[in-house]
């Protein structure tokens, strides 16, 4: 609409010199020809710079209600995603926020799975509850600092894996000065096989008095390299024990416990029918899959 009034301004300024150049050639007078010209000209040129002049004033005025806008709508987006990315939640908020969504939590570093290409994966706690968070940007410098117990502030979103909640794609900060918290074990022994043993997902627990079972059916073997038996020396070890009739898969992740580990020995010299006590890590796949290491026998 701009660009139609400021054409439709110079088309009747060429129209009234035309006009006008055409008069004073008839009437044969040079200086009435280019008196009329000049006076047509003049007017047209101040409308021509009226038009412009009010369509410059519109266009400034109507940018600078724009740009208003723009900032006051930044400045409202702003204030919003700062309290929300910044808002470290408890870890009742963290259970009840939906999956995909993003979550900031304080926690303290119980264990560390691995660290490669600058993601780190870490088993954390606080006195609520526990936190799985998978592959966070890390450094291998920071890595080096968690130790158990440290504090750290966690910003993620909040995914699931074949059944084991966690904080992916996530960013941490080490709180300094903080406290620290290193989790006793929670025996959950008789949560085996309740709705209610979930509710303790990725926490550092225990197990009392369970006993070794083959490692597959017709077998004597006490452990399995990798799930189906498909792996070697230095791979996840696989055993299964059971309690009141119920048989239960338990891991020893090898990059949490590599085969120089105590707990990665004893699993390896366990033999069917042996009485076991277990510490780790409330790991879920499919189903309840702790992440043990520690193994006794049992008192």
């Amino acid at each position: 609409m701009k660009k139609m009034k400021k054409f439709a301004a110079l088309f009747l300024s060429a129209a009234l010199v035309t006009a006008c150049v055409a008069c004073g050639n008839d009437a044969g007078s040079g200086e009435s020809g280019s008196s009329g010209t000049e006076e047509s000209s003049s007017e047209s040129s101040e409308e021509s710079s009226e038009a412009s002049g009010a369509e410059s004033e519109e266009s400034s005025e109507a940018s600078s209600a724009e740009s208003e806008e723009s900032g006051e709508a930044s400045d409202a987006g702003s204030e919003a995603g700062g309290e929300a990315s910044g808002e470290v939640m408890t870890y009742a908020d963290y259970v009840a926020a939906p999956m995909d969504s993003e979550v900031v939590v304080e926690t303290y570093v119980q264990a560390k799975q691995s660290w490669w290409e600058d993601k780190a994966t870490l088993y954390t706690q606080d006195k609520d509850g526990a936190y799985f968070v998978y592959n966070a940007a890390c450094t291998e410098d920071d890595y080096a600092k968690l130790t158990p117990g440290t504090k750290i502030k966690v910003t993620g979103f909040k995914g699931e894996w074949s059944g084991e909640v966690e904080i992916m794609d996530a960013t941490f900060e080490i709180v300094e000065g903080g406290d620290s918290f290193v989790a006793e074990p929670e025996d959950v022994t008789a949560l085996l096989g309740t709705d209610e043993l979930i509710d303790h997902q990725n926490k550092f627990v225990s197990f009392k008095g369970m006993t070794v079972e083959p490692a597959g059916e017709g077998s004597e073997d006490a452990f399995l390299y990798n799930w189906d038996g498909s792996g070697a020396e230095g791979d996840d070890l696989y055993f299964n024990v059971s309690l009141d009739g119920q048989t239960y898969t338990f891991t020893v992740e090898s990059y949490l416990c590599d085969s120089t580990t105590d707990v990665y020995a004893a699993v390896k010299n366990l033999k069917v029918g042996d009485k076991i006590d277990m510490e780790g890590f409330l790991y879920w796949y499919e189903g309840v899959n702790p992440h043990i290491t520690s193994v006794t026998a049992a008192e």
